[in-house]
């Protein structure tokens, strides 16, 4: 059945089943997609604007970099989606064909490619947690979305090749090299000095103090990147004593006595609430910031002004709210978000749209059960 693809307001984009497409996989719509499904071609809908694909009309102020590009994504669950979300908020117009994978050659390709396995295997999960806890799985699918990016970039690079070069190219990203790739200075420690990874709960494993606090109603994080920051934390805690002890006068004695050091900072921060914490950190030049909840981060000041909140009308879920767009554009906006298309919705409109069939070929593909049309109310 033709439904829906994964990504946010902007892509434009549909999803071909295996009953179309017998070298896909199929599968229905993962509980780990992106933050809502993307919308069918603007140029196919009823009401669609120049959002993305398709190319903007003459003298359009809103011309997006990606708009006439064409993206068929194989992709499902998470990575894929997410990266081809991005894309389509771009300008493209993304149709979307579904099938599982682990990269494309090596001993693992027959394996599905999940966020967890790739989270164990990278050794990411090896490095979450508590110092003397059991590894911890991130709050969300962190791999899957650094693959998405980079396989983001990797496409925009490909289509600045096709423009330098006339030819296009191959592009293999998968969940095991991103997640390895973002293990960074990590990796680095172990590759250069044979130091083996561990776990560090909130905190840093060479800069102390740098990890969260608990306070009298709930935590914050506070980081001394140098030794002026560290003094500065001090003075702030009311503990000018202990900026001048010997055994934290650096960071590498911060990080030798670490337990001793957390033990009085975290004795004093438990003393006031978050808020006065935040009061009295305001301004001061020191890395900072409260944990929040979900209510705290989606009120947030900064957060709203990013526009970080993005609302829409869905077909039947009515009012409805997705996160933004991470990144901003002084040409273009991100305005005018569509909602989440239901799976099917726009079955016969991709057959005959796009793919060219005629009312007779459609009518037996629907008859027979081959796809599927969805009636919006």
């Amino acid at each position: 059945m033709l439904s829906a693809g994964l990504g946010r307001r902007s892509c434009r984009s549909s999803r071909l089943w295996r009953g179309l497409c017998p070298a896909a996989a199929g599968g229905g719509v993962s509980p780990r997609c992106p933050r809502a499904l993307s919308a069918a071609p603007a140029s196919l809908r009823s009401g669609g604007g120049a959002r993305s694909g398709g190319g903007s009309p003459a003298g359009a102020g809103n011309v997006k970099p990606l708009d006439g590009v064409k993206i068929l994504d194989l992709t499902r669950v998470l990575a894929g989606p997410f990266a081809t979300m991005n894309l389509g908020d771009l300008g493209a117009e993304v149709i979307k064909v579904e099938r599982p994978g682990y990269g494309q050659t090596g001993p693992m390709i027959q394996r599905g490619g999940y966020d967890s396995i790739a989270a164990a295997v990278s050794g990411l999960m090896h490095i979450t947690g508590h110092e003397d806890g059991e590894p911890v799985r991130s709050g969300v699918a962190m791999t899957d979305l650094a693959t998405g990016l980079y396989t983001y970039g990797a496409i925009m690079a490909g289509l600045l090749q096709r423009y330098k070069t006339g030819k296009g190219l191959h592009i293999d990203c998968n969940l095991l090299s991103s997640q390895v790739a973002c293990l960074t200075h990590v990796a680095a420690n172990y590759l250069n000095c044979k130091t083996e990874a561990k776990r560090w709960g909130t905190a840093h494993g060479s800069i102390v103090p740098y990890q969260a606090f608990k306070t009298k109603d709930g935590y914050i994080v506070v980081g001394a990147g140098n030794d002026q920051q560290f003094v500065t934390v001090c003075k702030i805690l009311n503990l000018p004593e202990v900026s001048k002890d010997s055994r934290y006068k650096t960071n590498t004695l911060r990080v030798q006595n670490r337990k001793e050091l957390i033990e009085i900072l975290s004795t004093r921060f438990s003393g006031k609430t978050t808020m006065k914490w935040l009061q009295l950190f305001e301004g001061s030049g020191v890395p900072y910031g409260r944990i929040n909840n979900m209510q705290q981060v989606f009120s947030d000041p900064q957060v709203l002004h990013n526009g970080l909140v993005m609302e829409m009308n869905h077909p039947t879920a009515g009012r409805i709210a997705v996160p933004g767009p991470a990144v901003r554009y002084s040409e273009f906006s991100m305005s005018q978000p569509k909602p989440p298309p239901l799976i099917g919705q726009h079955t016969v409109e991709i057959l005959k749209g796009i793919l060219g069939y005629k009312d007779a070929a459609i009518e037996e593909l629907l008859s027979t059960g081959a796809v599927a049309q969805h009636e919006v109310r």
